[in-house]
């Protein structure tokens, strides 16, 4: 039987690429699809194709695409396919080439939050997606009411696709790299510059590490530095670089900056961290558990897909980060639990895992 894997627009890094590209390892003979391709080759060209969208300068601005992705999805056609799986997170899950009767396999990492929940990220706040958010609700409704079978990323999520679809879902984790990064046959190699980078860094410090967009909230890491008297280390990259290193100016504890760093100095970053602080409200939340399979203690946000990953006093502490009290207190809180206990929780996330779950959801 021949099958399609389906995904957004693929960009170089993200939570959702990662878990598309577990799903072309697990389905290594399909072809996959998405509505452009800015991935650098990450992904494997020869397998590959895009929709005509990427065809129109609109792939460089997704909030002027949005308007237009349901329909590239929806006139989507191609060879005769008996099966799809598609990740989704605003609008792949309208595909179905023609043929509504296709099974249709949809792993949900959100409703598209420009246009159900864009309190949860400030870029659905822009002016050309309010205007045509109303408008696409009922669309995006009905296709989700067209047959497939769903799956959430996190019960977070699962909630949501009740409250917004009116369908239900079943739960599967994402897969995180934990059998590599806890691997005794593999030990992060880092270049010239990297291994100055990290020997530069304080010997004790509280790591942020995300893209720099608004809704990470990396400014409260910088918070959560001061309040703790603790030096701040932030590792990502992103449009909040300059208003984040302004606040870094102002901070009380020093605060350093990583740009990009590869996933060997990531994995290294937290090995070395004293406790990752990440307090964004995520559909899941990839990070927190690459965290903890490195051995980091996690204070993460106690609302959203973290609270299915953290275990507060066991592997962290979950915080609503509403006072430097709070922080304080989460910060202590998850520095005195297990490295073991760390250690051995991020397994329930593994490659390995998602790989069975996905085999057994689509082979049913």
């Amino acid at each position: 039987m021949r099958g399609v894997l389906v995904h957004e627009w693929l960009a170089r890094a993200g939570g959702s690429e990662n878990v598309f590209e577990a799903m072309s390892r697990i389905y290594p003979d399909e072809d996959m699809l998405c509505l452009w391709d800015d991935s650098d080759g990450r992904f494997e060209a020869s397998r590959l194709r895009e929709t005509w969208l990427a065809r129109t300068p609109l792939r460089r601005s997704k909030a002027l695409a949005l308007p237009l992705m349901p329909l590239a999805w929806r006139t989507q056609r191609g060879p005769d396919y008996d099966w799809a799986l598609i990740s989704s997170h605003a609008f792949a899950h309208h595909v179905d080439f023609g043929r509504p009767d296709m099974p249709r396999f949809v792993y949900v990492h959100t409703p598209a939050r420009y246009v159900w929940t864009p309190e949860l990220d400030g870029r659905g706040s822009n002016l050309a997606v309010r205007a045509v958010a109303a408008t696409l609700k009922g669309t995006d409704r009905r296709r989700a009411l067209a047959g497939a079978r769903l799956a959430a990323n996190s019960a977070f999520v699962q909630e949501r696709i009740a409250r917004t679809w009116g369908v239900p879902a079943r739960v599967i984790h994402p897969p995180v790299d934990v059998e590599r990064i806890q691997s005794r046959d593999w030990a992060p190699t880092l270049d010239d510059d990297e291994a100055r980078i990290l020997d530069g860094l304080p010997d004790q410090f509280m790591l942020g590490a995300s893209r720099f967009i608004p809704y990470k909230e990396l400014d409260t890491v910088i918070r959560a530095g001061e309040a703790c008297d603790m030096p701040v280390v932030l590792a990502g990259r992103g449009p909040e670089l300059p208003r984040l290193q302004a606040l870094a100016d102002q901070a009380t504890v020093p605060v350093t900056f990583v740009i990009s760093p590869s996933n060997a100095l990531l994995w290294a970053l937290f090995r070395r961290a004293a406790v990752y602080v990440f307090p964004a409200v995520e559909d899941f939340g990839i990070m927190p558990v690459e965290a903890m399979a490195a051995g980091a203690p996690v204070v993460a946000r106690d609302v959203g897909g973290t609270t299915e990953s953290v275990v507060d006093g066991v592997t962290g502490a979950l915080c609503g980060f509403e006072s430097p009290a709070s922080v304080k207190a989460a910060v202590e809180r998850a520095t005195a639990t297990s490295l073991e206990d760390r250690l051995a929780h991020a397994q329930r996330f593994s490659q390995a895992r998602f790989a069975t779950e996905i085999r057994e959801w689509v082979g049913a």
